[in-house]
């Protein structure tokens, strides 16, 4: 990625991070450095280097740097608390974390090998900027297959612990010919492109986007996170004129003070997906980015980011039906929609969407099981979301098979959040689904039977559960009821339970 600009075009910015700018002879040498420092602490081909913290330069020397050897960089969710990061930590067998301070009471005793820190010294090694920069450039490329793990991002786990998606040197090597077969003018990169990377990097949404970013050699803004003013301001300040933009934050951007009168006309093309959007702040969205050509992304983490897209032309201020979609697949995406049986379904059948790619993970890390669980024969991917394809081949989704929550452009599974609540003493049983938002998409309710004479309110079992899990997925909000719907073999019948909530008919899902 970086060499690719150090040669073509050395003295280009390829990274700016608040006051922080390097060139792309600059970052090079950084990652050259970086390959010289792992490999003298005796990283190397396989080993797990981990990132936890918020977007920077030092991630993505890190993660080219790893890419070099042959190690795997694990980024890590900020937002988790200590023991999921633990578990990560544990599971991933990190040789090395790099971290901020800040996170260090989040990390568990005995879980990585060593941990370094971005912004301070620690256990007798210096900063990470300063530590690379004490090393020689380490120009040796290991050679690696397309099979080889490049990239391991924990999704939430359906049985309560995440899972390790090991995304492949191939799959990011397809990943970025999308772009060039695709061959539609939205997704070609000019060289004076400026991309903002707002999209926290620990998601495939930020990772994939850094990727994409200095694989074409322009110039990428790194923003600690979306924070809506500091990401309008980027945008004026640098004149970005591509980006990438999860719904809620679309939405936050156009009830932010500053926006009305924010110049936002550099923007030429706008991405945007990972949650539901609802029809009306996307089209507020295309009159706030007058310019931009606006296109919607559908995938996942196990997908490698995207797979099926909706292009400029089925956008309209007005509305189209295909505004309702995903779009297309990708060139070298297939798609089945397949009913419970595994029998492929007709045009307009809802039933579950199955993917064949070379974009496809090539599984979960030490969980043979849930590996094969996921696929079925011929190397199809089941996504776990239910849809249809039109006549012309353009997805629709309607539900998910599986009751995973997307809110905010994060994957909670109910699971996770259920078994924390079934730990207070005052609960006897529980069910979490997702409700409609209008800022999140999607938000966390608790459906909650008490124990008999418990006394407990909602406040109090929120206060309970952000203790333990990250505050993205702590309900928003709990009802008590006396019991919950079951079926006759006991499973919970949470559409039931979603039902009041979802008109009949609503889109649910993309």
């Amino acid at each position: 990625m970086s060499e690719r600009g150090a040669i073509a075009t050395p003295d280009h910015p390829a990274l700016i991070h608040g006051q922080r700018r390097v060139s792309y002879a600059e970052l090079h040498g950084l990652v050259l450095r970086c390959v010289g420092a792992l490999r003298s602490i005796g990283i190397g081909e396989g080993d797990r280097v981990g990132y936890l913290g918020l977007n920077s330069i030092d991630y993505a020397v890190l993660m080219q740097a790893a890419l070099r050897i042959g190690a795997v960089t694990v980024a890590i969710n900020w937002r988790l608390v200590a023991r999921e990061i633990a578990y990560i930590a544990a599971d991933a067998e990190l040789a090395l974390l790099v971290t901020e301070a800040e996170r260090l009471p989040q990390i568990g005793s005995g879980t990585v090998g060593r941990v370094m820190l971005v912004d301070a010294p620690h256990q007798d090694m210096p900063a990470f900027e300063i530590w690379v920069r004490e090393h020689a450039p380490d120009p040796d490329v290991l050679a690696v297959g397309p099979d080889h793990a490049a990239i391991q991002l924990y999704t939430s786990g359906t049985t309560g612990h995440p899972k390790g998606a090991i995304l492949t040197h191939g799959n990011f090597a397809a990943a970025i010919a999308q772009s060039r077969l695709i061959g539609e003018s939205w997704a070609e990169w000019d060289a004076n492109d400026v991309s903002l990377i707002a999209m926290p990097q620990f998601h495939i949404a930020g990772t994939g986007w850094t990727v994409s970013t200095l694989n074409a050699g322009v110039t990428g803004v790194l923003l600690d996170r979306p924070e809506i003013g500091e990401l309008i301001d980027a945008i004026e300040r640098h004149r970005v004129t591509r980006m990438f933009a999860v719904p809620a934050v679309l939405g936050m951007i156009l009830d932010h003070p500053r926006a009305a009168d924010a110049d936002l006309n550099s923007v030429r093309c706008l991405l945007y997906g990972a949650s539901p959007i609802p029809l009306d702040v996307l089209k507020r969205s295309m009159a706030m980015f007058p310019n931009a050509r606006f296109v919607q992304m559908y995938g996942a983490t196990e997908t490698c980011g995207t797979i099926v897209y909706l292009p400029p032309e089925d956008h309209r201020i007005e509305g189209t039906p295909r505004m309702a979609g995903c779009g297309k697949p990708y060139p070298e995406v297939e798609l089945r929609i397949v009913d419970a049986a595994g029998e492929a379904l007709p045009a307009g059948a809802i039933g579950e969407v199955l993917v064949r790619s070379p974009l496809v993970m090539s599984g979960y890390h030490k969980l043979a099981d849930a590996t094969v669980s996921a696929f079925v024969e011929g190397g199809w991917y089941r996504t776990g979301d239910a849809g249809y394809l039109d006549q012309d081949g353009y997805l629709y989704l309607y539900d998910r098979v599986r009751d995973m929550i997307v809110s905010g452009g994060e994957n909670i599974y109910p699971v996770e959040v259920e078994n924390v609540l079934h730990e207070h003493d005052a609960v006897r049983d529980c069910a979490v689904i997702a409700v409609p938002d209008p800022r999140w998409g999607e938000a966390v309710k608790a459906i909650v039977v008490p124990e008999p004479g418990a006394a407990i309110d909602a406040a109090a079992l929120i206060a309970f559960a952000r203790e333990r899990i990250a505050g993205y997925k702590v309900p928003k909000s709990v009802d008590f009821v006396d019991e919950l719907p079951r079926n006759p073999s006991g499973k919970i019948l949470k559409r039931e339970l979603r039902r009041p909530y979802w008109p009949l008919g609503e889109r649910k899902i993309g």
